[in-house]
């Protein structure tokens, strides 16, 4: 048997150096090939949902949700990359904002947001259920009126005599402001008073949606920034702004996928995927995907020579080649053989 040991240990030497070959310089790229081309024809075999049970996928997708989503890379680097991405807006003018973002998709989505009455409608009464809702809008009303009456006592103080009656009209409104602070029955008025003011309000803000040009405002308004610069941007909100409304919408995104009702709807991803992709075999989600047997040899290719490389230095793949068969050509079936 000890010749038949031997021939073994020579047999495991030439097949770690035949596997190392396989991985090194232009036979990479050819094996990669030859390799992908099969894995392919057997995908080809293979059924989406003969291979993935619906009930692995659901709990695959909320495992990958719930490691990934609370990964402390996220956390960590959120708030870094806004930071990022803000200090190359502030710096950079050889972009402008219609560059980046086609006026098409705009004009589309904000045609949907204004066509949206059954939204508009539901939004604005509900906010009439708002007793704080109201009396902002009372304040609002109430600015307006303010504001009105201050333009005009500036016109009317310039005719003679006028001037004393708007100042006795301020004082009356202004004891009646008193009056209504410290009586709760004027108090009952003010807050009805305040429906009414948030119900005209709501009026006012149908009207403007449904009958003025407020898409084409909005478009006009686009229209002023597409040509600036990016760095343009910046002037609306400050580097920390960016960074700290960054980390609130994570904050809600982690939180939001902690609760039940968040795995419910994933779950009802998976089953949609399954009824519209789940008779396909596993080649055909290929172009599904976007995806071709050359660009996925093409992603190996350009990181797996370098991890190869790395993993060659001080003979650590080698090793590794020959822990993994070493227990084959010494099995006593193949000393056999080979003493045979």
């Amino acid at each position: 048997m000890g010749e038949a040991r031997e021939i073994a240990e020579r047999l495991l030497d030439a097949q770690v150096e035949f596997l190392l070959a396989e991985v090194s310089g232009a036979r990479f790229a050819e094996v990669i090939a030859r390799d992908v081309d099969a894995v392919i024809g057997v995908a080809d075999t293979l059924v989406v949902r003969e291979v993935v049970g619906i009930e692995q996928a659901k709990q695959t997708v909320r495992t990958v949700v719930d490691l990934i989503g609370g990964s402390p890379v996220f956390a960590d680097t959120a708030g870094v990359f806004a930071n990022s991405i803000y200090d190359h807006i502030a710096d950079n003018d050889e972009y402008t904002l219609g560059d980046v973002v086609e006026r098409e998709p705009v004009e589309a989505l904000l045609a949907k947001i204004f066509g949206m009455h059954q939204a508009q409608e539901r939004m604005l009464n509900r906010l009439t259920e708002s007793p704080l809702v109201a009396t902002v809008a009372a304040k609002f009303v109430d600015k307006l009126i303010d504001d009105f009456m201050s333009a005009n006592r500036e016109r009317a103080e310039k005719i003679p005599g006028v001037s004393s009656l708007m100042s006795i009209g301020q004082s009356a409104a202004n004891r009646a402001r008193k009056v209504a602070a410290d009586n709760t029955f004027v108090g009952d008025l003010a807050g009805k008073g305040a429906l009414f003011a948030l119900k005209r309000t709501n009026n006012a803000i149908r009207e403007m949606l449904r009958d003025a040009p407020v898409h084409s405002a909005a478009m006009e308004f686009w229209d002023l920034h597409a040509d600036e610069p990016v760095s343009g941007l910046r002037e609306y909100l400050t580097r920390k702004d960016l960074e700290e409304l960054v980390l609130l919408v994570y904050e809600i995104a982690v939180t939001t996928r902690e609760k039940e009702y968040f795995g419910l709807l994933l779950d009802e991803c998976v089953e949609v995927f399954f009824q519209k992709y789940g008779d396909l075999s596993l080649a055909a989600m290929l172009p599904e995907l976007g995806l071709t047997e050359a660009d996925i040899a093409g992603e190996i290719l350009r990181y797996g020579p370098a991890i190869i490389e790395g993993a060659k230095r001080d003979g650590v793949l080698a090793a590794l080649i020959r822990e993994r068969l070493e227990p084959f050509y010494t099995s006593a079936a193949v000393l056999s053989i080979l003493a045979g």
